[in-house]
């Protein structure tokens, strides 16, 4: 029943998997920010993805129940596969409100926060490919832990930037109405980011 080699690895290949995945989201909203016309396609694009990005979380899921030894410690694993999940699903739920909503022309705001979630997604990326020692890699995963909380930070004062301008100009209630709910959708994704990247730092902390 369960599996009592010695530390089992593929769970760091999983997590990167993971990660691709929600950078994958991330490319495919730059994509709708820059091509309104993309939107619809791109929806069912996403759903596929979050289906693909499932998989692997179960994956990560069922390998644990299965694994005597685990190579850091099972709630970590947990805990991390789940936020991971949670990312792509963000991205989807901001795709489903920019159709919904027919926004047409993306706002200079929220093209810089898809931006800085290509970013973020693509440390986070190197922060799971680097997981498999820790010892060897601290430097360079305390680094990309530190890049996404600057591009957090940077999100921030984007958004509240955006959030002032939109109540400064836009006379149109719902139009700022739409807006308003996308832009924070985006922040809170960059906040997830930055969630998942503490909780590495925190592994790192414990085993380097």
């Amino acid at each position: 029943m369960f599996n009592f080699s010695n530390k089992d690895m593929e769970f760091f290949d999983l997590f990167v998997e993971s990660a691709k995945y929600f950078y994958q989201g991330a490319l495919m909203m730059d994509e709708v920010m820059m091509d309104y016309s993309k939107a619809s396609d791109k929806i069912k694009e996403i759903i596929d993805l979050e289906h693909a990005a499932d998989e692997v979380n179960d994956k990560i899921i069922d390998k644990l129940n299965l694994t005597f030894i685990t190579p850091i410690d099972r709630e970590d694993i947990y805990a991390l596969a789940n936020e991971m999940d949670d990312g792509v699903d963000l991205l989807h739920g901001t795709l489903q409100r920019i159709v919904m909503y027919r926004t047409g022309e993306a706002m200079g705001g929220a093209m810089n926060l898809t931006k800085l979630l290509i970013e973020s997604t693509n440390e986070l990326i190197t922060a799971f490919s680097l997981l498999k020692d820790i010892r060897k890699n601290q430097k360079q995963l305390l680094d990309a832990t530190h890049k996404v909380a600057d591009l957090e930070s940077e999100g921030d004062r984007i958004y509240r930037h955006e959030v002032a301008f939109l109540f400064e100009t836009e006379k149109d209630p719902i139009e700022l109405i739409k807006w308003k709910d996308i832009l924070e959708n985006l922040e809170d994704t960059l906040d997830h980011c930055e969630k998942i990247s503490d909780m590495i730092r925190g592994v790192v902390m414990k085993y380097a």
